[in-house]
């Protein structure tokens, strides 16, 4: 299949790299035009001048963003509306992984994990929902994680923040229903990625020591990798998936099952 989210219009949040820069490229290999938004902005116009390449001018586009920031998502909002004309897919992909357990954070260490993972969330939903509905049907698609339903004793702030984007999607998805608009809102749950933050996690000790330990973790015996996650997002965006809604995908190698 080609062409599947053709003549759609995507936002993709946290997309100068990993997950988020996987799914801005195949969006728009499938046809879409993406808005790559980072608060590393050098990066996002990076990748975005790399798909233009690929895919033709005027595919892609980049705007710095602090998904924290009422002020910069409606700021991209407004560069969605005036570079694609509107938005009919937006992915809430930005995100941190802030390790430690309920003791070991101090109140301010808490709201920054919860402010980046989850008000960004909040805030990209309120606010697209508008262009959504003028370019139906829409889709929103959020990144929570496998440890937004399992939880570990030193992933305190993830496992709270990423069941918290979890249940919000839900509540954004019946909101949407309710009001009778064909906007979807689904939760995508990968498990160990091979990303940059995946690296942030490895810090100083050796690499193949750590990710052989995660990987005897899942079932399937291996990490997963960008493209497998954009993979599930480009479904949920499509309109493949018009009769799904409320639901949440997990990409986790069977470790859920455990």
């Amino acid at each position: 299949m080609t062409g599947r989210v053709k003549g759609k219009k995507a936002l993709v949040t946290g997309a100068a790299q990993g997950i988020g820069a996987a799914v801005a490229e195949l969006l728009a290999r499938e046809g879409a035009q993406v808005l790559l938004t980072d608060i590393n902005e050098a990066g996002a116009r990076d990748r975005a001048e790399a798909i233009n390449a690929q895919f033709g001018a005027g595919t892609a586009f980049a705007a710095r963003h602090n998904v924290t920031s009422q002020d910069d998502w409606l700021a991209a909002l407004a560069v969605a509306s005036e570079e694609m004309g509107g938005l009919s897919i937006l992915v809430n992909n930005a995100g941190v992984v802030l390790t430690g357990s309920v003791e070991d954070f101090d109140l301010d260490e808490w709201h920054k994990g919860m402010s980046i993972n989850v008000d960004s969330v909040f805030l990209g939903c309120k606010h697209a929902i508008p262009l959504l509905r003028d370019n139906q049907p829409g889709s929103i698609v959020n990144l929570s994680s496998i440890a937004g339903l399992i939880a570990a004793a030193n992933f305190a702030n993830y496992n709270a923040s990423k069941a918290a984007v979890w249940l919000l999607s839900k509540s954004v998805a019946l909101h949407c229903a309710r009001k009778g608009w064909d906007i979807r809102c689904n939760t995508v749950h990968p498990t160990f990625i091979k990303t940059p933050i995946l690296q942030d996690l490895v810090g100083d000790k050796d690499q193949a020591t750590i990710f052989a330990k995660l990987e005897k973790q899942v079932p399937l015996g291996r990490l997963g990798e960008a493209e497998e996650v954009a993979q599930a997002v480009l479904y949920l965006a499509s309109d493949e998936s018009r009769f799904v809604t409320a639901s949440e995908l997990k990409i986790d190698g069977g470790i859920s099952a455990m």
